[in-house]
């Protein structure tokens, strides 16, 4: 699942693919808008951790994971 975060004061966004269903995402996200944790924490598929303070975040996007292109022919 592809997420973006936009975060205040920030000109750019944090983009990263992330192994978690939309659901679990949006739950996430919600324990960090409410104050149940200080910080959105999210794991890509790397193993990377991006940390954000909850009251710096912008904005959420939820999109679809991305497919691998493999091969050079030119579409």
């Amino acid at each position: 699942m592809e997420v973006k975060i936009g975060v205040q004061h920030s000109p750019r966004e944090i983009v990263l693919e992330s192994g978690l269903s939309a659901e679990e995402i949006e739950r996430v996200v919600s324990e960090a808008l409410t104050g149940k944790s200080q910080l959105l924490s999210l794991a890509d598929e790397k193993g990377r951790k991006v940390l954000v303070p909850a009251d710096r975040l912008a904005y959420v996007e939820l999109g679809e994971p991305t497919a691998r292109k493999v091969g050079f022919s030119t579409l």
